[in-house]
C-alpha cells in the first residue's frame, strides 16, 4: 500500500517501506545512472524506460525532474564539469601544458558525451545553450591565462580559438598518453611564458 503526498504540483506515490526521498538526493541518483548508462551505452542505445529502471525509479518518476532526454544529458555533462573543477583547483599553479593535459585527461570520459552534443546541438535548445556555456567559459578561462602570459591583444582571439579546439579534439579522438602531452606542450609553446 501507498500513501500520496503533494510535491511540486503533482502527486508523489512513495511506499510504505520505503523512506521518502528529498527531491534533490533522487535526481542526482537519476543524473549518476546516466551518467553511467550514457557512457557505457552511449546516449541513444539509453532509452528512458532504461534509464529509469538503472535508477530504480518508475518510467514517469523521470519526467518530475526533466523535461526530456536532452535535459537529462545536459545534467550528466554538467555534473562532469562540477566535479572535475574543485579537483582543477588543486594544480591550478602548474604550468598551462599540464593544466590543459589534466584537463583532458580528466574529462576523456566525456568524450563520447561531447560527440553527442555536438549531435544534439541542432535538436535541442538546452543543450545548444549548455554547449554555447561550455565554450564561453573555456573560452573566458584560456582569455585570462592568455592575457596574463602576455599574448598580444590583436591575436588572443585567435589563439583562445585554437586552444578550445584543441581540448575539444583531444576529447573527441583518442590520442594516446604520449600524442596528448605532446599536443598539449606544442599547444603552450605558442605563448610567450607559458613554459616558464
Amino acid at each position: 500500500m501507498a500513501f500520496k503526498t503533494e510535491w511540486c504540483g503533482g502527486d508523489v506515490s512513495v511506499a510504505r517501506n520505503k523512506r521518502p526521498q528529498a527531491a534533490d538526493e533522487k535526481r542526482q541518483e537519476i543524473v549518476a545512472a546516466a551518467r553511467r548508462l550514457f557512457i557505457d551505452s552511449g546516449y541513444e542505445a539509453t532509452s528512458m524506460s532504461r534509464l529509469a529502471k538503472e535508477a530504480g525509479v518508475a518510467p514517469n518518476t523521470i519526467y518530475w525532474y526533466f523535461a526530456d532526454k536532452d535535459d537529462v544529458l545536459v545534467a550528466v555533462v554538467s555534473a562532469v564539469m562540477a566535479d572535475a573543477w574543485p579537483q582543477y583547483q588543486a594544480i591550478a599553479d602548474q604550468p598551462i601544458a599540464v593544466r590543459v593535459l589534466w584537463i583532458v585527461r580528466r574529462l576523456t570520459e566525456m568524450s563520447g558525451l561531447v560527440t553527442t552534443v555536438h549531435a544534439r546541438v541542432p535538436h535541442s535548445p538546452a543543450v545548444a545553450e549548455w554547449h554555447n556555456n561550455f565554450h564561453l567559459l573555456t573560452a573566458t578561462l584560456f582569455r585570462a591565462e592568455l592575457e596574463a602570459l602576455g599574448v598580444p591583444p590583436e591575436t588572443v582571439d585567435a589563439e583562445v580559438t585554437i586552444a578550445v579546439f584543441t581540448v575539444e579534439g583531444l576529447l573527441t579522438h583518442g590520442q594516446d598518453e604520449d600524442e596528448q602531452r605532446t599536443i598539449c606542450e606544442t599547444l603552450a609553446a605558442r605563448w610567450p611564458s607559458a613554459t616558464s
